[in-house]
């Protein structure tokens, strides 16, 4: 049977929080989620004079004073949903349930357990606005109330899934607990009972699902090599599910005996891909699908920093369109917006796999390329020249020519830093618009542009 540290160590990882009352209401334990959801660490808590003040949004403290009391009063068990103001001022809704629990002296003190439901109160006044709506429109109101049901379905079957999946294994490495999460997560029947299987049949039940199995029994080999808490790992499933996991040792009762270990697993899937999305967002010209100007100037002093610690080179074309505005002003934007997609496309095709092509702005564009001499970047711009002038443009059933103007700046050869790269890349380019256009000119202290042309 699991132990007292193995129930500590699992209220202590718990996603919701876990406290302890004495007798008189003075707060005696507390576990580290208080910080999770409120921002006051669990020492701030147990040093508090009055917790409830400390903790509660001021509108409910008489509620819960009154709960406080008859809790105090009549023991037994209760729960109420109740708002807590965080550290940083805002308000979260948590669910509170409480147990006043009793030894042979009488009482024992009462335990408190609180999850955040801040998502479902969000949802409940999304509904209540949504039935309101209803009511006032009764013409549509069958219709609006389908919506509104087939709504909170989603919603509830959301929060249903927004669960920790956990694992508690003996010092035997067997199963002595495993909630419903980690049993969906792994793709096991709800119904089926693991307590007692062993560690290596429960990975034979489960490795169909992984993309790379001996990597995760590897990794878990490795956590348990460890007396300490593992470091985070990510194991992604065959069906392109990412499943987070972190496991920690259970200390028992004598001092450096290890009695099992307690595994977390959360499915970070949507987290995974909000997060790559929030990237390309971020990093990526949406018209073109181009690395943005952003994204140019760190992957500039990236390049910078790697080609002087290997005494390399950095070769920067930076080029922009001759005639772009007449095109814009002829045929319009959107004609304009197709030039540029056409852009990203065609010369796209002929940069190479280590070189990175850019959208800086409007029609200007940057491609960087590291280990290369000046031949062959003057190679590169004479194909983005003649790939640019011979693409078959049309607007408006007339054909329609464009050109690049192209200037090339080499680090360290003419700049030391990326600000004087990418402004002698320019000077090259307006001394290339300078020489007639569809050309392109490496940079020549000698030959300074006098300013930025305009386009034909």
């Amino acid at each position: 049977m699991t132990g007292h540290a193995d129930f500590n160590t699992i209220a202590e990882t718990a996603w919701g929080i876990e406290a302890w009352f004495e007798p008189g209401g003075r707060l005696e334990w507390i576990n580290r989620s208080i910080e999770r959801v409120t921002g006051y660490t669990a020492a701030q808590c147990l040093e508090c004079a009055d917790l409830i003040d400390l903790l509660v949004y001021e509108k409910d403290r008489g509620y819960v004073l009154e709960l406080a009391r008859k809790a105090g009063e009549g023991g037994g068990s209760g729960s109420a949903e109740v708002r807590l103001r965080r550290k940083d001022g805002s308000l979260v809704w948590v669910a509170v349930f409480w147990r006043t629990l009793h030894d042979t002296s009488g009482s024992a003190g009462l335990r408190l357990s609180a999850i955040e439901i801040q998502s479902r109160k969000e949802a409940e006044l999304q509904l209540l606005d949504t039935v309101a709506e209803l009511r006032r429109t009764r013409a549509l109101q069958d219709h609006f109330l389908n919506r509104s049901n087939e709504e909170r379905a989603r919603l509830e079957a959301l929060l249903d899934v927004m669960q920790l999946g956990v694992l508690f294994m003996d010092d035997d490495h067997r199963v002595l607990f495993c909630n419903k999460p980690f049993l969906r997560i792994w793709g096991l029947d709800e119904s089926e009972t693991l307590t007692g299987t062993r560690e290596a049949v429960l990975f034979d039940k489960t490795a169909a699902l992984r993309s790379d199995d001996a990597h995760f029994r590897r990794h878990v080999a490795a956590a348990l090599s460890r007396k300490q808490l593992s470091e985070p790992y990510e194991c992604e499933l065959v069906d392109r599910r990412i499943i987070r996991d972190i496991s920690t040792p259970v200390q028992g009762a004598v001092r450096d005996k290890i009695v099992g270990r307690i595994w977390i697993f959360e499915d970070v899937t949507e987290q995974k891909r909000i997060q790559a999305r929030l990237v390309e967002l971020a990093e990526r010209d949406p018209l073109t699908h181009l690395y943005n100007r952003r994204r140019f100037l760190d992957e500039m002093d990236r390049m910078l920093a790697d080609a002087t610690r290997r005494s390399s080179q950095l070769g920067l074309l930076a080029f922009d369109l001759d005639g772009f505005k007449p095109i814009n002003d002829r045929f319009g934007h959107q004609a304009g917006d197709e030039v540029l997609k056409a852009i990203a496309r065609e010369v796209g095709a002929v940069i190479r796999r280590n070189e990175i092509f850019f959208r800086i702005g409007g029609d200007e564009f940057a491609i960087l390329a590291p280990d290369v001499g000046e031949e062959n970047l003057v190679k590169l711009a004479r194909r983005i020249c003649a790939k640019i002038a011979r693409m078959p443009l049309q607007f408006g059933g007339k054909p329609t020519g464009i050109t690049a103007s192209v200037g090339i700046a080499i680090y360290p050869i003419h700049a030391g830093s990326a600000a004087k790269l990418i402004a002698r890349g320019d000077q090259a380019m307006y001394e290339a618009k300078a020489q007639g256009k569809n050309t392109w000119r490496v940079y020549d202290p000698a030959c300074p542009a006098s300013g930025k042309p305009a386009n034909a």
